[in-house]
């Protein structure tokens, strides 16, 4: 507004004078127009300054912010509304290691700094813990568990239930727990905790990505590479999340089935026809540049699903191609979609539930899968139904 007045009192001026002196308002017309632009160019450096201060942290956390999205990690800032304020959504390589150089880039319009990261193909990390002699045994099973770091007393529960049975019907199996890096200001004792209950255990993997809910592709995906190259002599595989109560006997059945193939085949809860959320304050938002379909391709519910182990093989070169989203369960759908392989409804459907609602020992005993409310639910639970058997 104040330009509008310094212009309009300019012309003001001019035209009053033009009679009495046409040659000097022509130069005060030209001087009050340099002193006009220069006020204009003054006002954009300032607010563009203003502007960019106010949108990044000040002083040298600004240039640690910086550097870090380039060499370890990256951030994005949510709105309100999401569980987490700020997502470090991967760790970086080491500078040494070969990786692939694709980058995905998001940029909508709740991020405060525009942002690169590396696409969920394992090969962009490395293992800080590992058990790359496990499968020596030759395991016919691998159960693969992702779970906090945190999440000590759901890794026990499991450890004394579905995931201390070492044979199920002459069968070899294996539960191996992946984490992540942790994070927060106790993140070095942390480590050092996981350290000894791996060394306690021996069934750990841990890889350096951050654990967060926005990773889990890139979780999976790691779990997917461990399996192609540290156990490819397995028979089947299974990705069952730490929450779940699993019916060894019953998918040992399902699995040995003479029906049952054991190539290309993958099976659990299946999803069709399910559109992407494009709700920016909903926890499974996807933006449009990230997946730009209005639906996902047919995936299985990422809570339990058991496969063929030449899956993950072909699932870990699939992701070169497919472009990475942060709903993993679907990307594999996507990574499957591009194998041109269908996922399988399982024999009897009802065997692989959601939730199960009240206890009843006869339906826990006729399922494979199904969510629990805690790790003590489910200590209780197998229990009860190991002691009817």
């Amino acid at each position: 507004m104040e330009v509008k007045l310094f212009k309009g009192y300019g012309w003001k001026r001019c035209i009053s004078a033009q009679d009495r002196a046409p040659r000097r308002c022509h130069i005060k017309k030209g001087f009050i127009l340099l002193l006009t632009l220069t006020f204009l160019l003054s006002a954009i450096i300032y607010f563009s300054d203003f502007s960019l201060k106010t949108t990044v942290p000040p002083g040298t956390f600004y240039k640690n912010v910086v550097n870090q999205i380039r060499s370890y990690y990256m951030v994005i800032k949510f709105p309100s509304g999401r569980d987490n304020q700020t997502i470090f959504l991967a760790h970086a390589p080491k500078a040494d290691q070969q990786v692939q150089q694709r980058t995905t880039h998001i940029s909508t319009q709740t991020t405060d700094i525009s942002v690169h990261y590396h696409v969920a193909h394992p090969s962009n990390y490395h293992y800080i813990l590992d058990e790359p002699d496990k499968c020596q045994q030759n395991p016919f099973l691998v159960l693969m568990v992702p779970v906090a770091p945190h999440q000590l007393e759901a890794r026990n529960a499991i450890r004394s239930t579905w995931g201390n049975e070492s044979t199920v019907q002459g069968k070899a199996v294996m539960t191996l727990f992946l984490v992540g890096l942790t994070g927060g200001s106790d993140s070095e004792k942390a480590q050092q905790q996981l350290e000894e209950e791996s060394r306690q255990h021996r069934d750990l993997v841990q890889s350096n990505f951050v654990d967060s809910y926005f990773n889990l592709t890139i979780k999976t995906m790691v779990i997917m590479d461990w399996l192609a190259t540290r156990c490819p002599q397995a028979n089947f595989s299974m990705k069952v999340d730490s929450d779940m109560y699993l019916n060894m006997d019953n998918l040992m059945t399902l699995l040995l089935a003479p029906n049952t193939p054991r190539q290309n085949y993958i099976t659990g809860v299946v999803m069709r026809d399910r559109s992407v959320i494009r709700n920016k304050n909903s926890k499974w938002y996807v933006s449009e540049e990230l997946y730009p379909e209005p639906k996902y391709p047919t995936y299985l519910l990422g809570m339990a699903y058991v496969f063929s182990n030449d899956l993950p093989e072909k699932i870990v070169e699939a992701s070169k191609e497919v472009k990475a989203f942060n709903i993993e369960d679907a990307y594999v759908g996507a990574c499957l979609k591009h194998l041109g392989i269908a996922p399988s409804s399982p024999p009897v459907p009802s065997q692989f539930r959601v939730y199960m609602g009240q206890y009843n020992r006869e339906g826990f005993l006729r399922v494979i899968t199904t969510i629990l409310g805690s790790p003590q639910q489910l200590i209780d639970i197998w229990k009860d139904v190991k002691s009817s058997t």
